[in-house]
């Protein structure tokens, strides 16, 4: 299980470099060697669409969608097969939300990940999840398939929480 969290540049030690950033859970877990290592960073980079040249780079260089990148990439170093997402996309512009979501889902079919994604918008989670659950105080309110959540949503949280996204996509 690893963890992608909302804010990236508060997730990424800010003087490490992005190689240091992405070596550091290879080197915890053992995994491969350092022959291997450069080899395994650059197709980290790969799967998350970032130059390798990024990799001597501090965070504080790259903007927001490449630090989340990174994130992302960190995350997925020691392949695991769950993946906890914090609101990953909040911190970042529209057209950035997208090409994320875009990659996480490519990364879940790819790599067979499951996702629990944490959002206060139901749009982003409809856009990666085949169920949604929806909180109040801590307990589930209602769950289900995601279309049935979207078009029939039952408890009042849910039905302002699909209002929200209906309003938020008309004014787009």
């Amino acid at each position: 299980m690893q963890m992608i969290f909302q804010v990236p540049y508060t997730s990424l030690d800010p003087r490490l470099t992005i190689r240091q950033v992405l070596r550091e859970p290879l080197r915890l877990h053992r995994i491969g060697g350092r022959d291997s290592l450069d080899t395994r960073l650059h197709a980290l980079l790969d799967k998350v669409s970032l130059d390798p040249a990024v990799l001597d780079d501090l965070p504080s260089s790259l903007s927001g969608g490449q630090r989340q990148r990174v994130g992302i990439a960190r995350a997925i170093a020691c392949l695991p097969r769950f993946v906890v997402a914090d609101e990953p996309v909040t911190a970042l512009d529209m057209s950035v939300q997208a090409q994320i979501l875009n990659l996480m889902r490519d990364l879940q079919e790819k790599l067979g990940l499951s996702y629990l994604f944490i959002s206060h918008d139901v749009a982003v989670v409809a856009h990666l999840s085949d169920t949604i659950a929806v909180l109040s105080d801590g307990e589930t309110v209602e769950h289900g398939e995601t279309d049935a959540v979207l078009t029939q949503p039952a408890h009042p949280v849910a039905q302002a929480l699909v209002r929200a996204a209906r309003r938020r996509f008309k004014r787009s």
